[in-house]
């Protein structure tokens, strides 16, 4: 199952259309997030998925849990690969955007939660939201909560990857942003690490933005992390 996800984080249809057109006969896994989907909406994922891509629809939902699963009823017609949301919504939110996700024929896209945010670091957890306990700790129970309420897998840093593999299972899936190359700038990220040694510790999908968006040579940039990653 491992791959490497491209985020598109472009403010319109053309730059992303110019963009995936690097890549010719290569389809690579993309995230769509919100910029873009603000920006262009439906008919730009709808574009993306004709065009044989699969896709990662990062929305991160977090609402009341009505409002959510009505939200996923919605996402589950764009016939998209995965979709997320906040833990932080509770267990009863994630349930209920489960059952929104889910179409009348029982198929839906993956669904996984999105546990810490990989800007956010322990003093800004302790200062900000006041949660005193250790960050990964809170990664771990977040993951926990996903994974009673039916999920498929989390969102988490890299570093936090292994210890949700611990406490979930081999099959619950992590996939984690927060990528960089060993020789390229971490930028506002917090929680980093290499394709490598994302790789090492057996996370499922790591998600790719500046290090093969911003690169001079992007469809090289994402053979590098191809290479390091996947094979």
């Amino acid at each position: 199952m491992r791959d490497v996800i491209i985020a598109c984080d472009f403010d319109s249809r053309q730059k992303t259309i110019d963009f995936l057109d690097k890549f010719e006969e290569k389809k690579p896994f993309v995230k769509i997030g919100m910029e873009l989907f603000y920006a262009e909406g439906r008919p730009l994922v709808e574009q993306i998925k004709q065009r044989g891509h699969k896709i990662f629809l990062d929305l991160k939902l977090h609402d009341i849990p009505t409002t959510v699963k009505k939200a996923m009823a919605v996402l589950s017609a764009m016939d998209v690969d995965i979709v997320n949301l906040h833990a932080s919504g509770t267990s009863a939110m994630m349930s209920a955007a489960l059952e929104g996700l889910t179409r009348p024929d029982g198929s839906r896209p993956l669904l996984i939660a999105v546990t810490q945010l990989t800007s956010t670091s322990q003093e800004v957890m302790t200062n900000e939201l006041l949660i005193n306990e250790n960050i990964n700790e809170v990664v771990a129970k977040y993951a926990e909560n996903a994974k009673k309420s039916g999920l498929d897998g989390v969102v988490c840093s890299p570093l936090e990857a292994g210890l949700v593999k611990q406490r979930c299972g081999k099959e619950f899936i992590t996939v984690t942003p927060g990528i960089r190359f060993a020789d390229g700038d971490v930028g506002d990220q917090k929680r980093v690490t290499t394709p490598e040694k994302a790789r090492e510790i057996g996370t499922d999908f790591i998600v790719v933005g500046r290090p093969i968006t911003a690169a001079e040579n992007p469809v090289a940039a994402y053979e590098r992390c191809v290479r390091e990653f996947c094979l």
